[in-house]
């Protein structure tokens, strides 16, 4: 099959909230990156250099023959589960904010969560593309994947990270119901899965508290409820037009690490609404393009993965968006190239390339 050239509103949307990205951290961070530190441009240098590595990534990703992915689903999967499990191993796994969620040496770190969404992808968009008329039966269509999915879902709950496991369980979901899973398989899997939601929010006291803080997060504005008030403060005194590029008053250490998953909070009070609405349509765009990558695809593998990796971003987006805006309770989602943080920018990265080559064989006009 010919190969075209890239899609290139996917290309230049992905570039341009990288930048975006870039420049907010420097501008959300420089303040608590010198106060704890002293050097303003810690965090700047860093995701500037994640970024470099991202856009390597992405190239290779976007060049590379993506077909011959299929065969690496299932080793990805396994290298993720194995990388997921150590970090329960004593001296391996680095213990940041009463979270296990790391491995790595010195500075160097590595999520294993965003490894195993990638490798969730692989791995389901090549089975999937396997059995074809088998994905409606219970015992090939649904029980393998919810398998995978518990054990994913385990291993993660347990650094704890109720957040990107729920990501975890809905991704795969996503992909059996396209894929060809009955619905009233799908509908049963829901039920149960929001039950067992419902189980592991109870019965964790953080969890709860969160939750309460959540419905009225004045009721505690120094502990559960600090966060989201400074949040809403950021963007509700950012106005129509904002406060100007650097000119944030939350920043000054009354967001706790304002690089990291409330930096919306940071871009709707210096961009203003404008702005947040501006980076709102960039990741539109870009989802848009996304879908119609996916339904354009050459062939079944291509298609899931198109799925996959469209659904991760906007999973991601929606639910950081959601919780900066107070829209549902606390969780640690990081927003898609413009959250600190290298294992999530350059596995995102990396994913673009694979859609972006994808792309290359649709059949879109």
């Amino acid at each position: 099959m010919p190969r075209k050239t890239c899609d290139y509103p996917v290309l230049f949307t992905t570039i341009l909230l990288v930048s975006i990205g870039i420049v907010m951290i420097f501008s959300a961070s420089y303040y608590y990156a010198f106060h704890r530190f002293g050097d303003y441009y810690y965090f700047f240098k860093r995701q500037l250099g994640w970024a470099a590595v991202g856009l390597l990534a992405m190239i290779f990703t976007m060049n590379f023959d993506y077909w011959r992915l299929e065969k690496f689903g299932k080793p990805l999967l396994l290298v993720s589960i194995i990388m997921l499990a150590a970090l329960f191993i004593p001296g391996v796994g680095i213990e940041t904010n009463e979270a296990v969620r790391w491995l790595g040496i010195g500075s160097f770190r590595i999520q294993p969560s965003e490894v195993a969404k990638l490798a969730l992808i692989l791995y389901m968009a090549s089975s999937m593309a396997r059995k074809k008329e088998a994905m409606t039966t219970f015992t090939k269509g649904v029980l393998p994947y919810v398998i995978v999915l518990i054990i994913l879902f385990g291993l993660i709950i347990k650094q704890p990270n109720l957040s990107t496991a729920g990501i975890i369980v809905m991704l795969g979901f996503i992909l059996m119901f396209v894929g060809g899973t009955k619905l009233w398989h799908l509908i049963i899997l829901i039920v149960l899965g929001g039950a067992g939601a419902a189980y592991f929010v109870t019965s964790a006291e953080y969890r709860m508290e969160r939750l309460m803080s959540f419905t009225d997060p004045w009721s505690d504005p120094l502990d559960t409820g600090y966060q989201v008030i400074q949040s809403l403060y950021s963007l509700g005194s950012g106005g129509l037009f904002g406060t100007g590029l650097a000119n944030s008053m939350q920043k000054y250490l009354y967001i706790p690490e304002p690089q990291t998953d409330f930096i919306f909070a940071i871009i709707g009070e210096e961009l203003g609404f404008i702005g947040a609405v501006t980076v709102i349509i960039l990741f539109m765009v870009l989802i848009w393009r996304g879908i119609k990558i996916a339904i354009t695809a050459p062939d079944s593998f291509s298609c899931f993965v198109a799925t996959g990796i469209t659904s991760m971003i906007a999973l991601q987006v929606i639910l950081n968006i959601a919780v900066v805006t107070s829209s549902v309770p606390p969780t640690g989602v990081p927003l898609p190239f413009i959250t600190y943080g290298g294992s999530s920018l350059v596995i995102t990265m990396a994913s673009v390339g694979i859609l972006l080559n994808i792309s290359r064989y649709a059949k879109m006009n």
